[in-house]
């Protein structure tokens, strides 16, 4: 496993977690992210994470919903659409290389998701590379 895919694991628990119970206190985050990540460059890596898209939260899933036709993000399942607020996050303010972003969001997906998570994630994050429309860049296969 990549050394980064651990921290984007790690935030999105955290982000599942937020989304199913919104009013978890910060310390209990704080918390859980020290028992998910020894490593403190890699906690402070996913702390960013999940704080810049926590922080960002009205911004990304606007921009989200605006390409996602047909899809409401309460219609998404809750592993989905946290991979994909991650990941537009990380490509938008981390400038993480888009490619390296999908790939990564596309395999987060596959393991924690349905079986169509990988592509239906692939297909929405495409749609938001910054500078392009639906490049076709990544793919879930």
């Amino acid at each position: 496993m990549a050394r980064r895919r651990e921290g984007r694991i790690a935030a999105l628990k955290l982000l599942y977690q937020k989304d199913l119970h919104p009013e978890v206190a910060p310390q209990a985050v704080t918390e859980m992210l020290a028992e998910l990540v020894e490593d403190a460059e890699l906690r402070e890596f996913a702390w960013d994470l999940y704080d810049g898209t926590v922080t960002n939260l009205d911004q990304l899933d606007a921009q989200i919903q605006a390409i996602a036709h047909n899809w409401r993000l309460s219609r998404m399942t809750p592993t989905d659409r946290n991979v994909i607020r991650m990941g537009l996050f990380e490509m938008t303010k981390l400038n993480t290389p888009a490619p390296v972003v999908l790939n990564e969001s596309i395999e987060i997906a596959k393991l924690f998701g349905t079986e169509n998570s990988g592509t239906f994630v692939n297909g929405i994050l495409d749609k938001l590379i910054p500078g392009q429309t639906g490049s076709g860049q990544a793919s879930a296969e």
